[in-house]
């Protein structure tokens, strides 16, 4: 487990360094900041799935038995949360900042299904980043960007959506426990 809070530490570093370390980018253009904190992201990503796949089962609590249903609900508008973070759908227009809510309700919908002491440290510790994300920017920009939003930019986020909906239950399937009821 300690790999998984290891990840955590090096996700939350660089989405706030801009905000707590500003001297660190200052010497770096826009792109090779960018790139290093893309690397960081990545190298994160890799050690949280490395230390919760090798991590104990410890178990904590029995999750309710329609919890697979509603995350396979909740992972559907997660995956619609993300996709909207960067567009110009209505979805956007409503959420201020898609992208964290996306991750909340990631993390949320997981553990509905993992009772594991691994798993509330992995889903529980991205929920506290996206929530503490969503305090920190609130604080840095109090007024939203404004948004107009089209239908055609919803159409193409409903698509977009359930294709790479239907990818992440393949892939899913593939390396971890299926996401499809038995």
């Amino acid at each position: 487990m300690a790999l998984i809070l290891l990840g955590l530490i090096q996700w939350t570093w660089p989405h706030v360094m801009k905000e707590y370390t500003p001297g660190l980018r200052a010497g770096m253009s826009e792109g090779t900041a960018k790139g290093v904190v893309a690397g960081v992201a990545v190298l994160a990503i890799v050690l949280m799935v490395l230390g919760y796949r090798s991590a104990e089962f410890v178990h904590v609590y029995a999750p309710p038995a329609w919890g697979q249903h509603l995350n396979n609900l909740l992972m559907l508008f997660s995956v619609a949360l993300f996709g909207a973070a960067k567009g110009t759908s209505h979805l956007r227009a409503w959420v201020r900042h898609p992208m964290f809510a996306g991750t909340i309700l990631w993390g949320l919908s997981h553990l509905l299904v993992r009772g594991d002491a691994a798993s509330i440290l992995l889903f529980g510790g991205m929920i506290l980043w996206a929530v503490a994300g969503w305090v920190v920017t609130n604080r840095r920009q109090p007024a939203p960007a404004p948004i107009v939003p089209s239908v055609k930019k919803d159409v193409i986020l409903i698509v977009v959506t359930l294709v790479v909906y239907a990818v992440i239950v393949l892939i899913h399937g593939l390396v971890g426990p299926s996401p499809l009821p038995m």
